[in-house]
């Protein structure tokens, strides 16, 4: 299962279920869980754990250090959790001191060819990166988010649930659950129908988000009187409910 070119710190904790290809390097302080299977030419660096049943294809960088100025060389880890597919080039930083002291990414997601994952993020599960996107520094993705190619996001930046994120936009604020964004500057377009629709939500739910997004970019409210609004509208319904949560906290305001 472990290519007899690959190089691996005796340290290293590698279930004996992994496969790794050919030049692959692991270092010390990598935990990587049953069922994982890695391609040539990857890098693994520590403190970094790994789940179950994930995909790395060739040239990942995993758990690097942060280029982050601020960074020092701390001790700092990268979490990542089970059933994630990571595709060629993609790279993954830890964290930094300054923020939680890690980067997490959940389950079930797809990081695609030269994506970036910036140090101190967050991602959710059932998330797609596609081809050169990237994720600045402390970047939070709900579940079920995607971010399109050649899309870049601001550090500090939170994508809620079920947005996305298109082609060759740049995100400098935060983009609401369900909402869909398009341009440099991104600028909010629709709701997400068609994503929803795939992941089986109720057409009566859908007309409930439309019409909290219509509430809040179509009424020429403020944004505080939008809220408020909001906040009636999100007691009839859980989604409706998230979509007003990630208005009301949102990080670096709302594109709008």
């Amino acid at each position: 299962m472990i290519h007899p070119q690959a190089i691996i710190d005796p340290s290293a904790q590698i279930h004996e279920s992994v496969s790794v290809g050919a030049f692959t390097i692991i270092g010390p302080d990598v935990c990587i869980d049953e069922g994982t299977a890695i391609g040539p030419n990857n890098i693994f660096k520590g403190p970094t754990k790994i789940g179950k049943n994930n995909r790395f294809f060739h040239f990942c960088t995993v758990g690097e250090d942060t280029p982050d100025l601020k960074y020092k060389g701390e001790l700092t880890e990268l979490i990542i959790g089970d059933n994630n597919t990571f595709r060629e080039y993609s790279s993954i930083h830890r964290g930094t001191l300054q923020d939680a002291g890690k980067t997490v990414i959940g389950n079930n997601n797809l990081i695609m060819c030269y994506a970036h994952v910036g140090h101190d993020c967050f991602v959710g599960d059932h998330c797609i990166m596609s081809n050169s996107s990237g994720l600045a520094g402390h970047v939070h993705m709900g579940n079920w988010a995607i971010v399109s190619g050649f899309s870049a996001v601001h550090q500090y930046c939170h994508i809620g649930p079920h947005a996305f994120v298109a082609g060759y936009s740049a995100v400098f604020q935060d983009v609401p659950a369900f909402v869909t964004v398009q341009g440099a500057p991104a600028v909010p377009r629709i709701i997400n129908t068609e994503g929803l629709k795939r992941r089986g939500f109720h057409p009566d739910d859908i007309k409930a988000i439309q019409v909290a997004f219509k509430t809040l970019y179509k009424k020429k409210l403020s944004l505080v009187d939008a809220i408020v609004e909001l906040k009636k509208q999100a007691k009839d319904n859980p989604h409706v409910n998230l979509f007003y949560e990630s208005v009301a906290s949102a990080n670096r305001n709302i594109v709008r």
